[in-house]
């Protein structure tokens, strides 16, 4: 399976980093794993709504042009659905078995993702109600999809 998480913006906290490439290291031998980090647009002081807009489209047309034909694209999405790790797994699975092995995890700049982007998507997944820290997410995302691989396998995984 190939997996590439399209994000808006860096992760610059060390210690996300290092999280970020232990997952990677870790899921190596179930898939081939990428990262792509997008400028974020800046936005203004005061924004006004219409200006907001523009910020998304134009983050929006960098995303999208960043996505591969006929991939299956996930947005995180805070309305999304939100699955347990059985479910992810689930998903997953079913993914591959309906031979949908090039995924797309779309992460948007702060204020979302544009219309655009989210007319794209095939699914809307959401980490839950809880708001994380930006630079956070692509690690938990990892995590799970890592964790999800493992229990697929039948593989021991903490709990």
């Amino acid at each position: 399976m190939r997996i590439k998480i399209v994000m808006v913006g860096k992760v610059k906290e060390k210690y996300l980093t290092q999280a970020l490439q232990e997952y990677l290291k870790r899921l190596g031998p179930y898939a081939k794993v990428e990262i792509v980090s997008l400028p974020d647009e800046p936005i203004p002081e005061g924004a006004s709504p219409a200006q907001e807009e523009q910020v998304k489209a134009r983050e929006g047309e960098r995303i999208l042009k960043a996505l591969d034909p006929g991939q299956y694209v996930i947005a995180m999405e805070m309305r999304g659905s939100t699955l347990s790790s059985e479910e992810l797994a689930a998903f997953l699975a079913e993914r591959a078995l309906r031979g949908q092995s090039s995924l797309a995890f779309v992460i948007g700049g702060s204020l979302g993702l544009a219309p655009e982007v989210l007319a794209r998507t095939d699914f809307k997944l959401s980490l839950g109600r809880m708001t994380f820290l930006h630079q956070m997410v692509p690690m938990l995302l990892l995590e799970q999809v890592y964790r999800g691989f493992k229990i697929n396998r039948g593989e021991k995984y903490h709990k």
